[in-house]
């Protein structure tokens, strides 16, 4: 994997380059619930696992930490966001998630969105543990993913949900149950707190409309229709969105050390 370079023909990425900001599986709706249960206050010491192109970062800046350090693998990307994110205590590292550099019990708190998805379920452990390392006794981890449901999905259906995600997105998206994210969370020794769900509907008009504002909107769309390349793709991911809304949600939990 060249981590140097955004890849471009990723979804979301694409999403990204034709104006949308919120690239968030419950979008910005769960992503402010998630902030709210993460209980942000200004003498506490946070830090972001693949921050993106900053979106969150920006919602969580605003409620004044003592610091806030950004974990961004993507060389390209840290670059962006080393533009957007800067002043007194807050910084970007150009590091991968299972290994911050980070001293451990230094944390109040971690989050990570949209991130966990794309990982294999070691590597997905690994993530986790790293944020249990980093973070101080009683401090707060949070994620935003995409999950799958029922619990007892057959493994079938649940092979055919990555496979269509992999050919829309072309990321290889590995979502997990809400039982089996659990299960990832409290084998690392974390406590759960709260568990959030939205319908996974971040391709839809009235999602992007609350996500994005109107005028936003209307930018997103037009950009989309100029650009016929773009328009099959997101297309496709919408299409393979619609086909599994039945089995798909978005699922934010916070746990606690």
């Amino acid at each position: 994997m060249n981590n140097k370079t955004l890849d471009t023909k990723h979804g979301h990425w694409i999403l990204a380059k034709m104006g949308k900001r919120v690239l968030r599986p419950g979008g910005k709706e769960l992503t402010l619930k998630l902030i709210d249960n993460l209980n942000i206050q200004n003498n506490h010491d946070v830090v972001e696992f693949a921050p993106g192109i900053g979106f969150t970062a920006s919602l969580v800046l605003q409620k004044k930490p003592n610091t806030y350090i950004g974990i961004e693998l993507n060389e390209e990307a840290t670059q962006k966001l080393r533009k957007l994110i800067s002043g007194a205590n807050r910084k970007i590292i150009n590091a991968n998630a299972t290994e911050t550099t980070l001293p451990e019990n230094s944390a109040d708190v971690v989050y990570g969105e949209a991130m966990l998805t794309m990982q294999s379920d070691q590597k997905k452990s690994a993530i986790v543990k790293e944020a249990y390392r980093i973070l101080k006794k009683g401090g707060l981890y949070g994620i935003h993913e995409l999950s799958l449901f029922p619990d007892d999905l057959a493994d079938n259906s649940k092979n055919d949900i990555k496979k269509g995600l992999m050919q829309s997105i072309q990321v290889n998206a590995r979502p997990l149950t809400e039982k089996e994210w659990v299960s990832i969370l409290e084998n690392e020794g974390f406590r759960i707190m709260r568990i959030e769900k939205n319908p996974m509907t971040l391709l839809e008009p009235q999602r992007i409309i609350d996500d994005e504002g109107f005028w936003r909107f209307c930018k997103i769309v037009f950009n989309i229709l100029t650009h016929p390349k773009e328009r099959k793709r997101i297309l496709e991911m919408r299409k393979v969105f619609r086909k599994y809304k039945n089995q798909m949600a978005a699922i934010a939990i916070v746990v606690e050390k």
